[in-house]
């Protein structure tokens, strides 16, 4: 199982960046990704389905005999993880909003948490603001508009910034100091974030951490690849492959190829 593939996946496009970072941090493994697009966005949907869609994709994971999973959504961890590592006997390794590094950074005492409506609603993200929230502020701010500009490649401009300026202008007023992203697809708007944000705030992406505990998993269970090249990756939409191959490629850096998630395994 050694050089058997990981599986990663999201409702869209966003589990890019922890997949860039995974990347990067395991440059020999060869990964499987999934953009759950027919079920987009998660944070848009039921409990119920987002469980369900969950489920289906690492049931198609299994199916191509991966050693792993990542959960790169924040929504489908909040949501689903639980019952995913429960029915599974694969190593499972999700999103967690990065609540406790954003307190110890914090300067301001103020922090705050960009993320989908289901995840700040969620029981996961209740428990870690009120294990670490302490004397610290912490401010929850849905920001349902963000996944769309990410989805259709829209991450610079004025329009990407006036957008980004209704959700963070008021935790600026508030005096945060620190924030969250607490979505995958907010770290591919890190730039806009920061022209609204200005520089003396920080933004606190957890893909590495994810990175770690991947690495950490495979290391503890010796599934470590042992190849020597770099390795590849493959993609699959639940939605039009034609229609999401061109956005994948921009926020990949190359062009890739985009395939159809088998119908047994959609919507």
């Amino acid at each position: 199982m050694n050089n058997a593939p990981i599986g990663v996946f999201d409702s869209g496009v966003g589990g890019l960046s922890v997949l860039r970072e995974i990347r990067r941090t395991l440059p020999h493994e060869d990964f499987l990704y999934v953009a759950d697009l027919a079920a987009a966005p998660y944070g848009d949907q039921p409990a119920a389905l987002i469980t369900a869609r969950a489920q289906a994709i690492v049931e198609f994971f299994l199916s191509e005999n991966v050693k792993a999973v990542v959960v790169a959504c924040n929504t489908a961890t909040a949501v689903a993880v639980k019952s995913l590592r429960a029915r599974y006997p694969i190593a499972i390794v999700a999103m967690e909003p990065a609540v406790k590094p954003a307190v110890e950074l914090t300067q301001s005492r103020v922090v705050g948490v960009l993320a989908t409506s289901q995840t700040l609603a969620s029981e996961r993200y209740a428990r870690l603001a009120e294990k670490f929230g302490g004397d610290v502020t912490i401010i929850p701010q849905p920001c349902p508009e963000l996944v769309a500009l990410v989805e259709n490649a829209e991450l610079n401009g004025p329009a990407v910034e006036a957008v980004i300026a209704r959700y963070v202008t008021p935790l600026l007023q508030r005096g945060a100091d620190t924030m969250v992203l607490g979505c995958t697809h907010y770290p591919f708007l890190i730039s806009s974030i920061k022209a609204v944000a200005g520089p003396n705030v920080r933004l606190i992406d957890p893909a590495s951490a994810v990175a770690r505990e991947l690495r950490r998993r495979l290391e503890a269970d010796a599934l470590l690849s042992n190849q020597t090249g770099t390795g590849s990756e493959q993609f699959w939409s639940s939605g039009q492959p034609d229609q999401v191959a061109s956005v994948v490629s921009k926020l990949w850096g190359r062009a890739i190829k985009m395939s159809a998630l088998p119908a047994v395994y959609s919507m």
